[in-house]
């Protein structure tokens, strides 16, 4: 199939439609209208097969998780979703294998209302690129560098569990009926935290998705607002299928460094602490409380029932160039 015919019959007419797109797919640009006293939020993520994705990996995970992973990043700053552009490398035309994956991509994109604008469609090694745009109120944004000595560190949902998803399709680790196809939706289908996100500009100082793993992510957070932490890994939340399959101790190392859950971790000052119950109340989803943030600079100690606790110094993802 030709490119234009793909983008027509794929693309191009699909999709929800938003009144702040006043030029989409079919044109060089695209033309939207930001809302006036908002703010843009711009993020982008490129998938490649075999890297962030096993190369049989359903079609329809694929784009679901691409486009997931960019929502992700708008809710870790706060910011309201709204359009996306997709830049789509495929190897060979597989008109079954396109009709599945853009099932993936609308699925997300028509439940949180965000139109597909633009984007490129070339031939090559299987990769796509997204790029995702949203709004937020000005001086409300979620920002790495705004944790202080005394936050409290809260996560969402459970950790560990897409990890545990991925080692059980390696065959690296084996699991039960009732738990396995739950993990392993967990790696190919993560949440993003999208109202949660904007529910916790009002009461958080700080927010991160999980892509890397909890270490790696917070770290990020300390290093980038000069404080240490203290987390204590028993009370990390972990699924019961993901404590049944592996036991207690791996299941804390994949809650630590597995990554790929797209969980928030955010941080509250003390004052903040009472309200954040009725700030996450419409978004419906649980936050643990795992920690507290300290003024000693780009220290993470780790606590297992109040001792300390060793974790490999490579734990969590990171690209090697």
């Amino acid at each position: 199939m030709k490119e234009f015919d793909l983008i027509k019959q794929y693309f191009a007419q699909r999709g929800h439609v938003r009144k702040d797109v006043i030029l989409g797919i079919g044109d060089d640009c695209a033309i939207t209208k930001v809302p006036d006293n908002q703010h843009l939020a711009v993020t982008t993520d490129t998938l490649i097969s075999g890297v962030h994705f096993l190369a049989d990996a359903p079609a329809r995970s694929v784009a679901y998780k691409a486009v997931a992973v960019n929502l992700s990043d708008l809710a870790a700053c706060g910011a309201e979703p709204a359009w996306i552009s997709l830049s789509l490398s495929l190897p060979s035309y597989d008109e079954a294998w396109i009709d599945e994956f853009v099932n993936g991509l609308y699925e997300l994109t028509e439940y949180y209302s965000v139109q597909l604008i633009g984007g490129d469609t070339v031939t090559g090694p299987l990769a796509l690129t997204i790029t995702a745009q949203g709004f937020v109120p000005p001086d409300t944004e979620l920002r790495r560098s705004n944790a202080k000595p005394g936050d409290w560190i809260y996560v969402t949902g459970n950790l560990g569990d897409a990890g545990a998803g991925l080692d059980i399709l390696k065959g690296n680790i084996e699991a039960s009926a009732e738990h396995r196809d739950y993990l392993i939706n967990r790696h190919y289908y993560p949440t993003p935290r999208v109202l949660a996100g904007t529910s916790l500009r009002r009461t958080a100082n700080t927010g991160i998705d999980v892509s890397d793993g909890l270490v790696a992510d917070l770290s990020h957070i300390l290093r980038a607002s000069g404080c240490g932490a203290t987390v204590h890994v028993d009370r990390l939340p972990v699924s019961s299928a993901l404590f049944d399959t592996v036991g207690a101790q791996q299941a804390y190392r994949y809650a630590l460094s597995a990554g790929d859950d797209y969980e928030l971790v955010f941080t509250v000052n003390e004052e903040q602490r009472g309200n954040l119950e009725t700030s996450l109340a419409n978004a419906n989803v649980k936050a643990t409380c795992i920690g507290q943030v300290n003024g000693y600079t780009g220290q993470l100690d780790l606590r297992l029932y109040d001792a300390k606790y060793e974790l490999d110094k490579d734990a969590g993802y990171e690209h090697q160039f």
